[in-house]
């Protein structure tokens, strides 16, 4: 494991040297996660059907929830620790980590054990119809079971990567996935286990991919290091003030995830209502494809996030400038290039995860060209945010991330389809997307 150790230097280190380190071990690692996203919705399109992929788009969601809380443990607790670490205050960065690690793995604990007793009702708040409830149940009930091994291991990547180690952070991503996709493949094809056997595969490879970043942090670690906690009355009220802090930092991120989820759901039950269970399948394949420009988005946030805080830390406003300027034109850059791919590759996206005789396929080709600008808002806007949170500007990040969400998604919805009929639907998250840009550019000095 320490072969994959980096020695970086956030203080003097040139900054686009630093930010390449870590953002190409950080993106394949995400890519690897894409392609498992991407291998998973077509093996349950193609193996099981298309109610299956509707199904599947019904507990969406609750993934969203999980990679929300991990993100706010993570960067809240990331945040904190690149600053103490800039002042020179390793024991306080330390502590910050360890509590990040273990406040998401109890939070996981607790939602996943309220999902996993409430299925029924959860797949109905998603807005899931009684055609597809009982396998949307059979999946749900696994990926609750995931919940607290997915978010300490989203967690501790964040502390995985601080301690150098991008590259080792890398390399459990792509096990992951690639473990994902071999379990899928058995499940679904030999053993016909149909939708469970999709979930069954997800929560047995992101559980297995737990055991050597646990092993990691407890034993290889160079820079940042667990540490115990204590049990007295003293040390347990400056570990709640310590978690409430980072919340705060990564609130944002967390409404961030929050809001896609509602944008989901309103878009399942909008979905359904125009168009039943075959709009679903279709809208469903726009949100497996989602996650690539999160993930792209969330690389560059996680690789530039400890270059931005610890320059901040220092009060060195030449290198945060750089900083912030590479990650703004990497972003722009993976935007464009997915919005091409998804408005020019339609018929081949469709394809990949639903029967060309199938009427969802004939819904989602036409509606992926209206959808595509979504790609390139959407990444400026998770790094725009991503740098507010990495400089501990949290009441900006926390209302622009409620308005892309919550403010203007949901209203989008509900309006566009009575102004442009089925278009409508598909240019929802585009639109609010597009408007939340725009008024970061005309309300926050950028440069």
């Amino acid at each position: 494991m320490t072969d994959n150790r980096d020695s970086l230097d956030f203080r003097t280190e040139p900054v686009g040297r630093l930010f390449r380190r870590m953002f190409l071990p950080t993106l394949i690692g995400m890519v690897s996660m894409v392609i498992l996203n991407i291998t998973d919705g077509a093996f349950v399109g193609h193996g099981v059907g298309s109610d299956a992929l509707a199904a599947v788009n019904i507990v969406a969601p609750l993934f969203l929830i999980m990679a929300g809380i991990g993100l706010m443990f993570g960067i809240g607790s990331s945040v904190v620790a690149s600053i103490h670490m800039s002042k020179g205050n390793q024991h306080a960065a330390d502590i910050n980590l360890t509590q990040g690690i273990l406040a998401s793995l109890i939070t996981g604990t607790i939602v996943g054990s309220l999902v996993f007793t409430f299925q029924e009702e959860t797949c109905r708040l998603f807005g899931c119809s009684d055609l597809l409830l009982p396998q949307a149940c059979s999946y749900l009930r696994w990926i609750a079971v995931l919940m607290p091994f997915n978010l300490f291991g989203m967690t501790a990547m964040f502390m995985v990567r601080l301690d150098g180690s991008p590259r080792f952070a890398m390399a459990m991503n792509c096990c992951v996935a690639m473990l994902n996709i071999i379990l899928d493949y058995i499940f679904i094809y030999p053993m016909q286990m149909g939708l469970e056997g999709a979930a069954i595969a997800t929560a047995t490879a992101f559980t297995l991919g737990d055991i050597p970043i646990a092993i990691y942090l407890l034993r290889h670690t160079n820079t940042v290091h667990l540490y115990p906690i204590k049990l007295t009355r003293t040390s347990l009220i400056l570990t709640l003030r310590n978690i409430v802090y980072q919340i705060k930092i990564g609130f944002s991120a967390l409404l961030g995830e929050l809001a896609i989820a509602s944008v989901i759901i309103v878009g399942n039950y909008i979905f359904m209502r125009y168009l039943g269970e075959d709009g679903v399948a279709a809208y469903s394949v726009g949100c497996y494809c989602l996650p690539i420009v999160f993930m792209i988005g969330n690389a560059i946030v996680q690789s530039v996030q400890p270059i931005i805080s610890f320059a901040y830390g220092v009060n060195d406003t030449t290198r945060l400038e750089k900083a912030r300027s590479i990650a703004l034109r990497t972003a722009i850059l993976s935007g464009i290039i997915g919005m091409l791919f998804m408005a020019f590759g339609s018929d081949t996206i469709s394809g990949i995860f639903l029967r060309t005789d199938c009427n969802a396929y004939q819904l989602c080709r036409e509606g992926l060209l209206y959808y595509s600008p979504a790609f390139l808002f959407i990444a400026v806007n998770i790094v725009l945010i991503g740098y507010m949170q990495s400089i501990e500007a949290t009441r900006p990040a926390t209302v622009f991330t409620l308005m892309r969400g919550f403010m203007l998604s949901i209203p989008c919805f509900i309006l566009l389809p009575l102004c442009a009929g089925i278009p409508g639907l598909w240019l929802a998250q585009p639109t609010a997307e597009a408007m939340t840009l725009a008024i970061i550019l005309t309300t926050r000095k950028i440069y």
